[in-house]
């Protein structure tokens, strides 16, 4: 299974259309979104060109826009939504039972929260957003990620790939995508 890493969309709409036609050619069967996509029409866009399950948490960027929305039981169409942070268990290999060879993992949009849920004990990776550079490292054996941002702001725009088989992450250059 491949899963899509995003974050700071801010409502760029062209470079998220290159995410999500990289999703369709490579068989990613879902995104997590730490956060600031910034409106509702994103989120909508979002949903209705990703077929996949969506795991999204709120940032900074959507609270004026999302985060007074009526979300009924945290979903919208095949969205998740997770006010603070959001957690999920991936399972390695689809065809054993759950939990056997699971991965625990925590997303949130902020850095200083996220190095807080490494620092837990409970999870094998976590993802968050917020700075737009794309950055990894290990706190307390876990895999802290930053897949940078989908905005093209302050750093140019990038998002990552998790080959969960295989526990390995690539970074995808948006402005190389067509």
């Amino acid at each position: 299974m491949k899963i899509a890493i995003i974050s700071d969309i801010h409502d760029n709409i062209p470079n998220l259309t290159k995410v999500l036609t990289y999703c369709r050619e490579n068989k990613i069967e879902k995104i997590i979104c730490c956060g600031d996509l910034a409106s509702l029409e994103t989120l909508d866009f979002l949903n209705d060109n990703f077929q996949g399950e969506i795991f999204f948490v709120f940032g900074n960027m959507d609270d004026d826009y999302l985060k007074n929305y009526p979300f009924e039981n945290n979903q919208y169409k095949q969205t998740q939504t997770f006010k603070d942070f959001g957690e999920a268990e991936i399972e390695k290999n689809p065809e054993k039972p759950v939990g056997h060879g699971a991965s625990k993992i925590a997303f949130v949009h902020k850095p200083e929260p996220a190095e807080k849920l490494c620092l837990t004990g409970k999870y094998n990776f976590v993802f968050h957003g917020h700075t737009h550079k794309p950055w990894t490292e290990i706190i307390n054996n876990c895999t802290l990620l930053n897949p940078g941002n989908v905005a093209n702001q302050i750093y140019p725009p990038t998002f990552a790939v998790w080959k969960v088989e295989e526990n390995k992450f690539d970074l995808i250059k948006i402005n190389e995508l067509k």
